[in-house]
């Protein structure tokens, strides 16, 4: 069972440690990877825009975010060239027909450990801040914001750059 399954367990918050050997950088928190400002594509972009834009920028990946906030998933090169070339989806179709909606979260200050947990499984993970925001009404409410998408690269990266020993 997942439940029983310990890496399961700390992916989706409820447990913390459980290596008792754990790397040097198993308790470093996100924030430390230095990530890059993403780039966000709205929902009404279009698959050759995407593209385009995608290539131009040199972004293999990029979150399709709506006005709102909302997360709605992850736009890949590959997948929607792919997805063009076998006919299934339109240049002029809007990217929302080609994204991963099956995606992690992780914040930043979330331990590199769980984040190791999560890329065993995940390509990538997408980086969020928590936000508090205000109506006009003086009512509030907690957005999530895109700080950032993170590979297993970005991780061996940091730890290679960062090796204690």
């Amino acid at each position: 069972s997942k439940f029983l399954n310990d890496k399961w367990m700390i992916k989706n918050g409820f447990l913390n440690d459980v290596q008792e050997h754990k790397p040097w950088w198993w308790n470093i928190k996100v924030q430390k990877l230095n990530l890059s400002a993403p780039l966000i594509l709205l929902p009404e972009v279009s698959c050759q825009k995407a593209i385009e834009i995608l290539q131009e920028k040199g972004y293999d990946q990029a979150p399709v975010v709506a006005e709102s906030g909302l997360i709605l998933g992850m736009v890949t090169l590959s997948n929607t060239l792919t997805s063009v070339l076998a006919g299934n989806t339109q240049f002029s179709d809007p990217v929302t027909k080609v994204i991963y909606d099956q995606f992690s979260k992780i914040g930043l200050e979330d331990s590199l450990g769980k984040l190791s947990c999560i890329l065993e499984n995940d390509h990538f993970a997408i980086v969020v801040h928590e936000q508090m925001q205000f109506n006009g009404n003086g009512s509030s409410f907690m957005k999530q914001m895109v700080f950032g998408v993170v590979t297993a690269m970005d991780l061996l990266t940091f730890v290679s750059r960062n090796d204690k020993k």
